[in-house]
């Protein structure tokens, strides 16, 4: 499915704002609003990323979440508060970047899987060892390369340095597309991965029941 991203909760904005709302954005709600609602935001590190244009929800109540079994010293960024990066390392190799979402001791997040580079690109170029602007960042764990991401992240502040997260743009609204998410055992069926519809840099196609608008 896919619909225009917009809502009473989202504002448009510069990147500083108050409480726990950034690049207009409230990261205090649930993981699949701000999921989706993150589509068409950039996120940039030290100067280098771009828009994100894919992304997946998690949260405590969620098999698939890091955070399912309660607190421990690897997740505990995860638990808040929100408006922070939850860094980890998969597969003892890629560093994947969230941001984390809920109120302080929740355990939500939402993983960032793919951008569209718009800054930085020879360093991205540089830190991935590959060319093709659509292969510098359509994965989690090449986003996590792409922007240098490393463990020294975990529980970093997204509103400041090294982070920066600007609003999308106002016009024209980004068509967001909903379908299963990618890479897990359990609750495979939860239509929590989001992404931009008609966007050249996704990590892997939506299936074809996902391009139906809304």
């Amino acid at each position: 499915m896919a619909g225009r991203m917009d809502g009473p909760w989202r504002h448009r904005g510069g990147q500083r704002m108050s409480g726990q709302l950034l690049a207009g954005l409230d990261f205090g709600r649930p993981s699949e609003e701000v999921a989706r609602a993150l589509i068409g935001v950039t996120v940039l590190v030290d100067g280098v990323g771009g828009r994100i244009v894919e992304t997946e929800a998690y949260d405590r109540d969620d098999p698939a979440s890091h955070t399912y079994g309660g607190p421990t010293v690897r997740n505990a960024a995860m638990f808040g508060p929100p408006g922070r990066a939850y860094v980890y390392r998969s597969y003892g190799i890629h560093w994947c970047l969230n941001f984390v979402c809920r109120e302080e001791g929740h355990g939500a997040g939402v993983l960032i899987r793919a951008l569209q580079p718009t800054h930085g690109l020879a360093t991205m170029r540089r830190r991935r060892g590959v060319e093709d602007e659509r292969l510098l960042a359509a994965g989690p764990g090449r986003v996590g390369q792409a922007l240098g991401v490393d463990a020294s992240f975990n529980g970093h502040r997204l509103d400041a340095p090294p982070f920066e997260l600007l609003a999308a743009d106002a016009a024209p609204p980004v068509l967001v597309q909903a379908g299963p998410r990618i890479g897990i055992s359990k609750a495979v069926e939860m239509p929590w991965r989001f992404g931009e519809q008609g966007s050249r840099f996704l990590s892997r196609p939506f299936p074809a029941a996902a391009r139906r608008a809304r």
